[in-house]
């Protein structure tokens, strides 16, 4: 991914990463602990480069750091970076945050140490209340949110795939190996080489119980949605 995206997020970041911006007039901004015991210690010294990725660490717990950010994410930061990361404009769009170590490093001191500007909070330091394995975990998730449009060349299949699962009548061996075919297309915001999707959510759902396709239809309709 270009650094001229790197570039801008780092120019709209001196406004304020996970800006809790109005911090104090949204009341209680205290962050939420997240539970990381299904994650790998990664030692007392913080590091400067995401120890989750699955090249690192596997798909298993990648996936682990994956869900664990999700929760750690929409509990402490989407406030003002937006659900699944979507900024609204007023916060830094964290999801173009380049997947490398630079852009680690970046991160990781902005979540250790916060960000105060003229005498003024813009974002607490989560490090000493959330730890390390809690701030890998969000770079994760984050860095696996799909790139704006991710979806589109996919629509109308996607939909078709949605009509069949909500029918309940399609072949669910046969739908969950094309969706999971769709979802190693889907391009990450951040170059990060796998996206967490909605696509992908919904092939690791279904399974060869009929009842996980209301479960799969469900995540695809969510990401859908989002995508029009």
């Amino acid at each position: 991914m270009p650094k001229t995206r790197h570039t801008r997020l780092l120019g709209t970041a001196l406004i304020g990463l996970m800006l809790p911006l109005q911090a104090l007039a949204h009341g209680d901004v205290s962050p939420q602990p997240i539970n990381t015991d299904a994650l790998p210690d990664v030692g007392e010294e913080w590091l400067t480069e995401n120890p989750y990725r699955a090249a690192a660490v596997g798909d298993e717990v990648w996936a682990a750091a994956v869900q664990i950010g999700d929760s750690g994410f929409n509990q402490n930061c989407a406030r003002c970076h937006g659900l699944g990361a979507v900024s609204g404009g007023l916060a830094p769009d964290l999801r173009y945050l380049e997947a490398e170590e630079y852009g680690d490093e970046w991160f990781m001191e902005r979540f250790q140490h916060g960000y105060t500007q003229d005498g003024t909070t813009k974002m607490p330091a989560f490090g000493e209340v959330l730890g390390q394995k809690a701030g890998w975990a969000i770079r994760t998730y984050i860095e696996t949110r799909p790139d704006d449009g991710a979806l589109d060349d996919h629509a109308t299949r996607l939909k078709a795939i949605l009509t069949e699962l909500e029918s309940g009548s399609g072949d669910g061996a046969a739908l969950k190996a094309e969706l999971t075919e769709i979802a190693a297309t889907i391009p990450t915001a951040s170059g990060a080489p796998v996206a967490d999707s909605a696509v992908s959510r919904a092939a690791h759902a279904l399974s060869e119980d009929n009842a996980s396709f209301k479960h799969a239809a469900e995540l695809l309709t969510i990401g859908l949605s989002a995508a029009e």
